[in-house]
């Protein structure tokens, strides 16, 4: 191997590396985004009326 093509691999190394970074941040900022946003929206539900206890602990499978 050439000069040239020791730093020709050393850059593309480095490029490869800094777009990885960048993915990886933009991942992360989209999941932060959706977090806020399902939070936003649990959030905004209206509260529950007072049911009795007995009310939604089971579920109808047979239907």
């Amino acid at each position: 191997m050439d000069a040239m093509s020791i730093a020709r691999l050393s850059t593309t190394i480095a490029e490869t590396n800094t777009r990885q970074d960048v993915s990886m941040a933009v991942l992360k900022k989209a999941m932060d985004v959706q977090a806020s946003s399902a939070a936003a929206l649990l959030e905004a539900l209206p509260a529950t009326p007072n049911l009795p206890s007995h009310l939604g602990n089971r579920v109808n499978t047979t239907a």
